[in-house]
């Protein structure tokens, strides 16, 4: 497995820090990947890995409030905080990277070429998420990763036995310790989520509040290459919801990934790292090897 090396990027208007992983070496064409709410950088850990290998140079970031990534002071998540951040850490990178976005990750890109900061990325891979998502899916979601927030896990068995539950269709691992890199352990001996749980909270609030006219219209005016991946067994995106999203943008296409849910990189990693490099590929996004 190639170690990656650790960065840490500003966030942007505040004093948060953001923690990455960098695959490949500096000066090669940029992927940067933002994970879903409550993952951290390491979800993407074998794909960042492999692109690095065909390379590219993949840089796994974890959103402010998750992971080593510093905590929103008040409590606040905007999405708006996400896409400013996604832009800010794009700028650092240099040369408008690829994004890889997976449901919060994926939102906050969208968000930040339709709003906050049009022009910073060349391409956005969308991973199960479209603005017109399942609202009944995106509860159950919610609901899970707030039903332990508080009182955490006595034992890496512990949930790994409630995550086995919530995802049947995935064998369970015999190895713990990629969980571990997704949980904190506390003072009093129980681990809990690696993420702070004011952001399902802060979620929920903008789930009812927030004013979708204005992103759908900045929606239509984009035009650069998106990839919408589903997982067909998603309970977040429909199949309808997926083919009108994309018929409603110039440059846009979708892949459906047979035997995964919303988790797609979890569930089915081979065909969601040939749907990845297949759209790189029909885009020409020279990697190093490609400029030697």
């Amino acid at each position: 497995m190639i170690e990656p090396q650790r960065i840490v990027f500003p966030a942007a208007g505040d004093s948060v820090n953001l923690v990455a992983d960098a695959y490949g070496a500096a000066g090669r064409p940029g992927i940067l990947l933002a994970h879903g709410g409550g993952q951290t950088r390491h979800a993407w850990g074998k794909t960042a890995a492999a692109l690095s290998e065909r390379g590219w140079r993949a840089v796994a970031l974890d959103l402010r409030g998750h992971g080593e990534s510093g905590w929103s002071a008040d409590g606040d998540y905007q999405m708006e905080l996400f896409a400013a951040d996604l832009a800010s850490v794009a700028r650092q990178m240099g040369n408008r990277p690829a994004l890889i976005g997976a449901s919060l990750g994926g939102l906050a890109g969208l968000l930040a070429e339709a709003e906050v900061a049009p022009g910073s990325f060349s391409s956005i891979t969308l991973v199960d998420i479209v603005p017109d998502m399942n609202l009944e899916g995106a509860a159950k979601i919610m609901a899970f990763m707030s039903a332990h927030a508080g009182q955490g896990f006595e034992s890496l068995e512990a949930a790994s036995d409630v995550i086995s539950a919530y995802l049947p269709h995935r064998p369970r691992p015999s190895d713990l310790s990629g969980l571990a890199k997704n949980l904190r352990l506390g003072e009093d001996s129980r681990y809990r989520w690696h993420w702070d749980p004011n952001f399902v909270a802060s979620a929920n609030r903008q789930r009812s509040s927030r004013d979708r006219g204005a992103f759908e219209a900045g929606l239509a005016d984009l035009r650069l290459p998106i990839h919408l991946i589903r997982g067909r067994q998603s309970e977040l995106v429909s199949r309808e919801a997926a083919e009108s999203f994309v018929a409603r943008l110039p440059h846009a296409q979708f892949t459906d990934v047979a035997g995964a849910s919303h988790m797609v990189a979890g569930d089915r990693n081979d065909a969601f790292l040939d749907a990845v490099v297949s759209f790189f590929e029909h885009l020409n996004l020279r990697t190093a090897t490609d400029a030697q």
